[in-house]
């Protein structure tokens, strides 16, 4: 697994020592990130007492970045699924070092998801309406909207990947718990419930967690489908398409996957455990996403065809405006970065280069935002009344907003990382060689 050899003991101390006191940089790039949070949260505010005039929204683009974002969240929390759970049932060897931040991404991107509705929604007080419960208002939620089908989908894939990832980490709760002192081996204590690494625990452990892998499983396909239901459901042209579903999937595990590996690299280089997670682990993952790349690009492809074979000339108009009209820009940006760009890992080179690695999977998460803006913002500003169009530009609140929502994410990420296990010692060390017998473990 890399040039220095792994044993049970050095897998223990090198990750336990991710979690050893941060320093100065740490703290500073965490001030940062407050305060662009903060930012946000002031931008959010001044949303709030001014009116959803302050964004870019207007008739007819009455969808805009806090949808677009939205869905982007949402499709990066996918391959957290797919590394740990899908994975998992195959028995990819290689998932092990990188699950663990793939399951912690996903609980952090749902978190940053399920926050846009609310900002879009202008009155955030008034959310409650979307939920199903008695009430003196005698008002129920239209069960027939997929806008109601994703409170349902986003909040049952938070529930599962969250108790899969907390019983993922158990037995390196122990571990830590073990090792610590103070305040933080009470705290460890408390969260591995009493882990004891008996051979009944193991037993059970084991049993459920392929029972936790078996039901998450279909949460891949299930969850970003019903996101993509949000539009395939309507009759706006470029929105009604059968094959939304599956290329919202596709998409979802392409952007999670690149985000992944955005952040396994900085990790690996902070904390010197690329002995553990090695170049083998970036590659393994790079070439999926060549992959589920050239799905996307087989998804773009079909849109085009249905559109010229089905003979509707709302439909053609559309997937002409999009290539040579106001936003061709955007489009065109989406195409190379999620088609072409993903490409260069199909040489070992750029496979295995971390620059390259680092460079290409950004750009493959910036052209991934960018399908989200295609989709959206060219479907309403050019529906079937030519005198209804109009023109979409993100305002500098909106703007705000989407940067504090990165900053949201990665501060949730670096403090996950500097007190929990980022990689699993229990998974890393049951692929490599056992200890002799007499050896030291």
């Amino acid at each position: 697994m890399g040039d220095k050899p792994l044993t049970y003991q050095s897998v223990n101390r090198d990750i336990l020592a991710t979690l050893s006191p941060p320093g100065r940089v740490y703290w500073l790039v965490i001030a940062a990130l407050v305060c662009v949070v903060g930012l946000a949260g002031l931008c959010v505010l001044y949303q709030i007492m001014t009116g959803m005039g302050v964004a870019g929204l207007n008739n007819p683009v009455g969808w805009g970045t806090y949808i677009i974002t939205f869905v982007f969240w949402v499709g990066i929390a996918h391959s957290g699924t797919l590394i740990s759970a899908v994975l998992f049932l195959f028995r990819a060897q290689w998932r092990t070092a990188v699950y663990r931040v793939a399951e912690a991404m996903t609980i952090f991107a749902v978190l940053t998801a399920g926050l846009f509705p609310l900002i879009h929604l202008g009155r955030i007080w008034r959310f409650y309406f979307l939920l199903p419960y008695p009430n003196q208002r005698q008002l129920w939620p239209n069960f027939m909207s997929p806008l109601v089908w994703d409170v349902f989908a986003v909040s049952t894939y938070l529930t599962v990947s969250l108790m899969f990832f907390y019983l993922g980490l158990i037995p390196d709760l122990a571990a830590a718990r073990d090792r610590a002192a103070g305040w933080r081996r009470k705290l460890y204590g408390l969260l591995s419930m009493g882990w004891d690494s008996s051979s009944t625990r193991w037993q059970h452990y084991r049993k459920a967690y392929l029972l936790f892998a078996a039901i998450a499983t279909p949460l891949v396909v299930s969850v970003h489908s019903v996101v993509s239901w949000d539009f395939a459901m309507s009759i706006i042209p470029g929105w009604h398409a059968t094959i939304f579903a599956p290329y919202f999937v596709a998409g979802a595990i392409h952007s999670g996957l690149a985000m992944v590996i955005t952040l396994m690299i900085p990790i690996r280089k902070v904390f010197k455990i690329g002995h553990i997670v090695t170049v083998k682990h970036l590659e393994a993952m790079a070439k999926i996403i060549v992959v589920t790349g050239i799905i996307v690009a087989y998804s773009y492809a079909t849109e085009y065809f249905i559109a010229a074979y089905s003979g509707n000339q709302w439909e053609q108009a559309i997937f002409a405006f999009r290539p040579f009209g106001t936003y061709a820009w955007a489009f065109w940006t989406m195409v190379t970065f999620n088609t072409l760009v993903p490409l260069l890992f199909l040489f070992r080179r750029f496979r295995t280069s971390i620059v390259s690695l680092m460079i290409i999977t950004i750009l493959i998460n910036i052209g991934m935002w960018f399908e989200r803006f295609v989709i959206i913002v060219t479907s309403l500003a050019h529906d079937f009344l030519p005198y209804a169009w109009g023109n979409y530009a993100p305002s500098l609140v909106e703007f705000g907003i989407l940067a504090g929502s990165f900053a949201w994410f990665f501060l949730l990420f670096l403090l996950f990382i500097k007190h929990m296990p980022s990689v699993s010692m229990t998974e890393v060390k049951e692929v490599i060689p056992p200890p002799e017998k007499g050896g030291v473990s």
